[in-house]
């Protein structure tokens, strides 16, 4: 007997599955009466993510959302978000049905305002240290430590459920006491031992998954701890080994500084401009080099942590999400994004994010042993924008 595939379902035995209908719990070895030999197994169906936006389309809405931003003086930012991310959402699609994103822009807006108002008292008080600063930089700090994981959670919330697929919304159902060790200890965690940082991935990749819903199937990461550590060491060694490479090279600038006299000089008016301007230039090319190693290690542990989570994703026993890009491929697109970004001053930035996503979306499949349509809606209830709005506005960034 040959060994079953890796996609089995994970309802209980003599149960119906995520969409309430078929009994995709049964065991694979179940015998009917009169039959002789297997049940068979469900087929695997894949449904790879394309993405038909384009960049000029996206510079269109893009332009106008920096405009109408800046003319406000900010105000519009919810507007703009939303527009942002339903062009996103409309243009990804699965099994020929794209995704939606519902959210009220209004609703965004209370939750900014509410947000700008704490932390524009934090740096007003920074700024002016008016009588009583320390009291305000102190409240709205500590405000921000004992809230924060209720603030992702909040986010995670209405992000969820003001996504839709085949008019069926998503919920996020994680447990308050899960935030606050996911969001809450693993950070503080992190923040004073170093090895506690991939701890704190794994914990919030897990919280993110296992609250998710979608009707009434629900999240789950298959995935283990060690992985991380391991995406995390190669994070370091590459950072490492970059620092030790851009130091060898300055010690043999040095050198050669030193061999050309330039080191006996008793003062830097004595250099000719020439020289100082390659001086400068040296120094400037070797502090974006430091920066671009730095960046390079940390898209690397994004990308490699995105594609092992996106390849232990489970929703409901019958749908598994998979990854098959290149990491590195990831991080060459979103550098050379970056430089491309900064050179034109901003305005390649609709042309770095379609052409990040047009990579990615074909990259990632949804594999399903039933069919798409076979999920029951939760009505579930409206959900504040305020952790929406505090995670946005202060660039706290949730997904992965």
């Amino acid at each position: 007997m040959t060994d079953p595939p890796d996609f089995i379902p994970i309802s209980e035995p003599g149960t119906a599955g995520a969409s309430g209908g078929m009994p995709y719990g049964r065991p694979v070895n179940e015998v009917k009466p009169g039959v002789v030999g297997l049940a068979p197994m469900p087929q695997v169906r894949t449904f790879p993510l394309s993405f038909t936006g384009t960049s000029a389309e996206f510079f269109r809405i893009w332009i106008v959302n920096v405009a109408l931003s800046v003319v406000t003086l900010g105000l519009y930012t919810p507007w703009a978000r939303v527009r942002t991310r339903q062009y996103y959402y409309g243009n990804t699609w699965v099994d020929g049905h794209n995704f939606e994103y519902t959210a009220n822009p209004w609703a965004l807006l209370r939750g900014y305002l509410l947000v700008a108002g704490f932390f524009g008292a934090y740096s007003a008080a920074v700024q002016f240290q008016f009588q009583g600063w320390e009291w305000v930089v102190g409240i709205v700090i500590g405000l921000f430590v004992l809230l924060y994981p209720w603030l992702v959670r909040q986010s995670l919330r209405f992000l969820a459920r003001s996504t839709v697929h085949r008019g069926l919304h998503f919920s996020f159902q994680g447990r308050m006491g899960e935030a606050y060790v996911s969001y809450g200890l693993a950070n503080v965690a992190a923040g004073i031992v170093f090895p506690a940082l991939p701890w704190a991935w794994f914990m919030q990749r897990r919280y993110q998954i296992a609250g998710v819903r979608y009707g009434q199937a629900q999240g789950h990461f298959r995935g283990d701890i060690a992985p991380f550590y391991l995406i995390g060491l190669t994070g370091l060694g590459l950072t490492i080994g970059g620092f030790l490479l851009l130091g060898l090279l300055a010690v043999l600038g040095v050198g050669i500084f030193s061999a050309l006299d330039l080191g006996r000089l008793r003062d830097w008016e004595d250099l000719s401009p020439g020289a100082m301007a390659s001086i400068v230039a040296l120094a400037g090319l070797a502090y974006l080099a430091l920066l671009l190693v730095y960046l390079g290690a940390w898209q690397y542990v994004r990308a490699a942590i995105m594609k092992y989570v996106l390849n232990h994703v489970e929703l409901g026993g019958v749908v598994r999400l998979g990854a098959t890009f290149n990491p590195w491929t990831l991080v060459w697109i979103t550098l050379s994004n970056t430089v491309a970004q900064v050179l034109t001053l901003g305005l390649l930035t609709p042309w770095a994010a379609v052409r990040r996503m047009k990579y990615l979306a074909p990259n990632i499949q949804v594999r399903a042993i039933a069919d798409l349509d076979d999920f029951t809606a939760d009505a579930g209830s409206q959900e504040s924008a305020l952790g929406e709005a505090a995670t946005e506005l202060l660039d706290i960034n949730l997904g992965f």
